[in-house]
C-alpha cells in the first residue's frame, strides 16, 4: 500500500500525522505532497524520511486538493492507494485493515470511519500546546491538567493510542450534521450493499482503492476541491468498483470552526453535474439539507442513501439539476 497525503502549512500536525503511519501494524509506503507550504513543512518531512519509506514532493505552487493528490498517486508505487489529509492520524491498524479487505475482493473502494479531536482546535502545535493566533488567551487560561489532557503526542501515538482513540468523536467535524452524516454514510457501507448511490458515502480521506483504477479513470476531477471524492467514487462505480467499508479510523485533528459545508461552498455543483448530469446528483444538497434544521419541508427531507436513491428514481427522465430538484419539492407538497 501507498498512502497518499496531501498537506498545505500544517507542519505541526503533518509530524504527527507521520508518526501514526511509522506506527502502523502494516508498514506502507508513504509519499508527502507538500502543496506550496510556507511554514515548515519541508523539515518536518525531512525528519520523518528516517522512520518511513518516504517520497516527497514539494510543490511551489498550491495545486489544490485533487491536483495534490493526483502527483502523490503518480509516484506511488503500491497496488493500493490510501488517501489521507496532513492533519489526520491513522489509527494503528488502519492500513491492515484497508488491505485485508482488497485482498478479499477485487475492484473495491474502501471507506473507513472518519472521527474527529475536538481539543486540538485552539493550538498551532498539538504536541507543544502552542496556541495559534487568537487562541493565545484561551490557552492561558488552561491549567496544567486541562492543557496536558489537550495535548496529542508522539508518545501516545507509538505507546497510548487509546487515550487518544478516548478523546474523539464520530465525523469528520464536530456537530450533529457532519455526525449524522457520517453515520448514515456508514450504515448504508454496512446495511445496504447493493444501493446504486453508495459512491455519496466516499470520503475525501481515510479511503483506498486500486492504483491502477485511479489511473484508469483520470484521478480526482482536477477543477474540484470539494466533493471530489464523491464525483470520484461515482466515475469508478460506473466502471465496475464497490464500495465497502472499514471500521478501521481516522482522527482529524481539528484547527477551526465549523466545517466545509457543501451548502455553503456551491463551486462543485456546476461543475459536478455538469460530468454527471442525473437526478442522484441534482438531490445530494437536499439529503444534506435534511440533516438539521432547514427550510427543506419534512415531506421532502432525504434521510439516507436508500432513500436518496429512491427518490432520484422518481425523476430520472428530467433534464436539468433545477428541474429535478423542482419536481421533487411540488411532489412533497402534493402539487400535480
Amino acid at each position: 500500500m501507498s498512502v497518499v497525503i496531501r498537506s498545505k502549512d500544517e507542519a505541526d500536525r503533518l509530524r504527527l500525522t507521520l508518526s501514526s503511519l511509522a506506527n502502523q501494524t502494516e508498514k506502507p509506503e508513504v509519499i508527502v505532497v507538500n502543496d506550496g507550504s510556507t511554514d515548515h513543512t519541508a523539515d518536518v518531512v525531512a525528519s520523518a524520511s528516517g522512520d518511513l519509506d518516504l517520497i516527497a514532493l514539494h510543490h511551489e505552487k498550491p495545486a489544490g486538493r485533487s491536483g495534490a493528490a493526483n502527483a502523490g498517486a503518480a509516484k506511488a508505487s503500491g497496488e493500493v492507494v490510501l488517501f489521507l489529509d496532513g492533519d489526520t492520524l491513522a489509527a494503528p491498524d488502519l492500513v491492515a485493515s484497508h488491505l485485508a479487505l482488497h485482498r478479499e475482493r477485487p475492484n473495491l473502494v474502501v471507506r473507513g470511519e472518519t472521527w474527529h479531536l475536538r481539543c486540538t482546535r485552539p493550538f498551532l502545535d498539538p504536541e507543544a500546546g502552542t496556541p495559534k493566533r487568537g487562541e493565545e488567551d484561551r490557552v492561558a487560561r488552561m491549567s496544567p491538567a486541562e492543557l496536558a489532557r489537550s495535548l496529542v503526542t508522539r508518545r501516545q501515538i507509538a505507546e497510548a493510542f487509546a487515550e487518544i482513540d478516548s478523546r474523539a468523536q464520530p465525523g469528520v467535524y464536530p456537530g450533529f450534521g457532519p455526525r449524522r452524516l457520517f453515520e448514515l454514510e456508514m450504515e448504508a457501507l454496512a446495511t445496504a450493499p447493493d444501493c446504486k448511490v453508495l459512491w455519496a458515502a466516499a470520503a475525501g480521506s481515510n479511503q483506498s482503492l486500486r492504483r491502477d483504477a485511479f489511473l484508469e479513470v483520470g484521478g480526482f476531477h482536477p477543477e474540484l476541491s470539494i466533493n471530489e471524492h464523491r464525483e470520484l467514487a461515482l466515475r469508478l462505480t460506473e466502471q465496475g468498483s464497490q464500495m465497502a467499508g472499514t471500521p478501521a479510523r481516522t482522527y482529524h485533528m481539528i484547527h477551526r470552526s465549523g466545517w466545509r459545508d457543501p451548502l455553503q461552498e456551491r463551486d462543485w455543483e456546476d461543475i459536478f453535474y455538469a460530468a454527471h448530469p442525473t437526478a442522484e446528483v441534482a438531490l445530494m444538497p437536499i439529503l444534506w439539507a435534511s440533516l438539521g434544521d432547514s427550510s427543506v419541508p419534512e415531506a421532502a427531507r432525504i434521510h439516507s442513501l436508500p432513500e436518496l436513491e429512491e427518490a432520484a428514481a422518481r425523476w430520472h427522465p428530467l433534464n436539468g439539476r433545477d428541474a429535478v430538484v423542482k419536481a421533487h419539492m411540488q411532489w412533497a407538497a402534493g402539487a400535480p
